[in-house]
């Protein structure tokens, strides 16, 4: 299966990002991230990485979809890369309707889930 480790739970996906995820992986199981404080030292980052991999290891799944806090997610992909563990993101298509007292609305199209490049050769 599909690990979904971000912060959006794969139960609000779209039926494309769900069916893309099944069709390649057989499903998909949701790890909540974390709240990672932005006073955290990247010491601190560091070791909630590794406990991740140890969660992350316990699941055996096929792939991880990683979105999420940038220093976090290059951590946590470049050591599950080290032990077989591929990574995946998800890209979207953003739209977006620009008003005219200056907010904007968004939306999100995906389009498909894109590997992390390989870190370290296996």
């Amino acid at each position: 299966m599909l690990l979904n480790l971000s912060n959006h739970p794969s139960a609000n996906w779209s039926a494309e990002q769900t069916n893309a995820a099944c069709n390649r992986w057989g499903g998909v199981e949701d790890l909540p991230f974390p709240q990672i404080p932005p006073t955290w030292t990247t010491d601190e980052v560091e070791l909630l990485a590794e406990q991740y991999v140890v969660k992350i290891r316990q699941l055996n799944p096929l792939a991880v979809h990683l979105m999420g806090e940038l220093t976090f997610c290059f951590s946590l992909v470049a050591k599950l890369q080290q032990i077989g563990i591929s990574c995946v993101a998800s890209t979207t298509q953003r739209n977006t309707i620009d008003n005219p007292d200056g907010t904007k609305i968004a939306s999100f199209r995906f389009v498909l889930f894109r590997h992390f490049a390989e870190l370290y050769p296996r």
